[in-house]
C-alpha cells in the first residue's frame, strides 16, 4: 500500500509542477485596446479553439480534473 501512496504522490506532483507551467504560458484574456479598434477579430482570434492558445486551455482543463480527483483520492483514501 505504501508503494501505491508514493506512485500517486510522485503523479501528484508531476501533475501541479505541469499545471503550474502550462498555465505561466497561457496569455492574459485581455484584448487591451486592440478590442476598440476591432483587432481582436482576427483570424487567429476566432480560430483559437485550433491554435497552440486553445490547446493549453484544453490540456489546463484536463490537468485540474486530474489534480482535483487524485487530490480528493489522497485525501479520503488515508493511505
Amino acid at each position: 500500500m505504501a508503494v501505491l501512496k508514493t506512485i500517486i504522490e510522485i503523479v501528484f506532483i508531476i501533475i501541479c509542477i505541469a499545471l503550474t507551467v502550462i498555465i505561466l504560458l497561457q496569455e492574459g484574456k485581455s484584448a487591451g485596446l486592440g478590442a476598440i479598434s476591432g483587432a481582436a477579430d482576427t483570424y487567429w482570434g476566432k480560430n483559437k479553439g485550433r491554435s497552440m492558445e486553445g490547446m493549453l486551455v484544453k490540456i489546463t482543463k484536463i490537468l485540474v480534473v486530474l489534480f482535483i480527483v487524485i487530490s480528493a483520492v489522497l485525501n479520503i483514501g488515508s493511505f
